[in-house]
Formats: structure tokens, sequence, C-alpha cells
């Protein structure tokens, strides 16, 4: 599966997790140079820690 944004592949993997209906991609499959790391996390339950990502467009 690919996450694309505006016709660029910002994630690819075959060993996707869905979650709720979302596919979730593992960390590997991010390009780095369009992601930004926030300092925000939330906790479930079940699903442990989630972190947070922005997309950097230029």
């Amino acid at each position: 599966m690919q996450a694309i944004f505006s016709g660029t592949v910002m994630a690819e993997s075959d060993d996707i997790v869905m979650v709720d209906g979302h596919p979730c991609f593992p960390l590997a499959s991010m390009r780095n140079d369009f992601y930004s790391a926030s300092a925000h996390t939330s906790v479930c339950g079940w699903k442990g820690t989630a972190r947070y990502w922005g997309v950097v467009v230029s």
C-alpha cells in the first residue's frame, strides 16, 4: 500500500496494520524528508502509545 499526498509517495509498505479501519504504516516505510515529528502523543489501553507526525510541504 502507498500513502500519496499531492502525487508524491509519502510511505509505502506491504506490511501495514489496519486500526479502526485506517491503515497504519511501519515507521521504516515513511520517507523522512516529508515528515516532522510532533511532541504530541496519546495512549490507548488496547492500541498502546501513538506518536504524531506533521507533513512537510515545500
